[in-house]
């Protein structure tokens, strides 16, 4: 059912009395939802974009425009604000406002009054597992603004979470990868059947593919992290996650070296390293293999960071000299002066 923008404020309020009837909400809240003229929409309103709009940073037409809503587009209504601004969430995760009258948005009508789930949306693409464990069978992958259930903090790295298709599976609790959002709609409770998910080499050829065009881009030590107009080694890797799959790594090599150990399995081996991996490397001290043996490969300083191709090649940037992002072969220096890779996606 579809309701005006006039039907939307009388039907929150008798949702809020009829959730003070059950228990939900606190006499408090409820007097809160009744008395205020911003009606926070708890049951998770859907709205239905019916004409280009733009969603604004705050409620006024002098906000910034964050982006064209699209005819079609849907939104979950996080508040209606006032008489003619709703706050919103896109599927892509941007929040934000935008008109309410009628010729802009339809409004489904709300679902019936549940007791509160705790909800999350993901931020950036991360698997699905059976099991709490990066060896864990993969079920599928999650994909930014995904809205799930949480079931359970199985520990202090994973979650279980039912997906909207009704899929159960454990994700990572990492900031990066999920975002405790009580909005997210609860899952169906008759599944349809899961799509095959998209293999994994797919993921990591889009994260290559992002780094291949900037084949060539100056190298700067301590580039800036707010363009792309020269790179450093780890600047360039985190600017590929950033592109393809919007995964913000940290900002340094021994930052994200340190990220690879705690989300992911390090490998000391090259012969151990997939495609797609990162790879640490320490500081260059010889042509002689000699020199490098005997480290402690975790304690040693980080120097450099590359992405490993497959094939004995590797991504990356590291001089002036050099010409700037580059393929190379994993030449002996670059094997004596490896520490440690992993798979950035969980």
């Amino acid at each position: 059912m579809i309701r005006s923008h006039k039907q939307l404020t009388a039907s929150l309020l008798v949702s809020a009395s009829i959730a003070l009837s059950w228990g939900v909400f606190s006499p408090q809240q409820a007097f809160a939802a009744q008395a205020t003229s911003s009606v926070t929409a708890s049951a998770s309103l859907t709205g239905i974009i019916q004409s280009s709009v733009r969603l604004r940073t705050s409620p006024s037409t002098s906000g910034s425009v964050i982006k064209y809503l699209s005819k079609g587009d849907q939104v979950v209504i996080l508040e209606e604000t006032n008489s003619y601004w709703y706050k919103v969430r896109t599927a892509s995760g941007e929040v934000g406002y935008t008109s309410s009258g009628d010729q802009y948005i339809s409004v489904v009508s709300a679902p019936a009054v549940t007791p509160a789930v705790q909800t999350a949306v993901i931020q950036a693409t991360v698997r699905l597992r059976d099991t709490p464990s990066t060896s864990g069978k993969v079920l599928g992958y999650l994909y930014e603004g995904d809205p799930v259930v949480i079931l359970e903090k199985t520990n202090s790295y994973w979650y279980r979470v039912q997906t909207t298709n009704g899929t159960v599976g454990y994700t990572s609790s990492a900031d990066q990868y999920i975002e405790l959002d009580g909005a997210a709609p609860a899952p169906s409770p008759a599944p349809a059947p899961s799509p095959a998910p998209p293999p994994q080499s797919a993921v990591i050829d889009s994260v290559i593919e992002a780094g291949m065009k900037y084949l060539g881009t100056p190298y700067e030590f301590g580039s800036s992290r707010s363009n792309t107009s020269t790179f450093d080694c780890s600047d360039f890797i985190r600017q590929m996650f950033k592109d393809a799959i919007n995964l913000t790594l940290p900002a340094d090599s021994r930052q994200q070296g340190s990220w690879v150990r705690e989300n992911s399995t390090a490998v000391t081996d090259i012969s151990s390293l997939k495609r797609g991996d990162l790879m640490f490397f320490m500081d260059y001290k010889g042509s002689s293999a000699s020199a490098y043996a005997g480290v402690d490969r975790f304690a040693e300083r980080i120097s450099h960071v590359a992405m490993y191709l497959g094939d004995g090649k590797i991504l990356h940037t590291y001089s002036v000299s050099s010409g700037g992002v580059r393929v190379d072969n994993l030449s002996a220096s670059w094997t004596n002066r490896f520490l440690y890779g992993g798979s950035v996606i969980r």
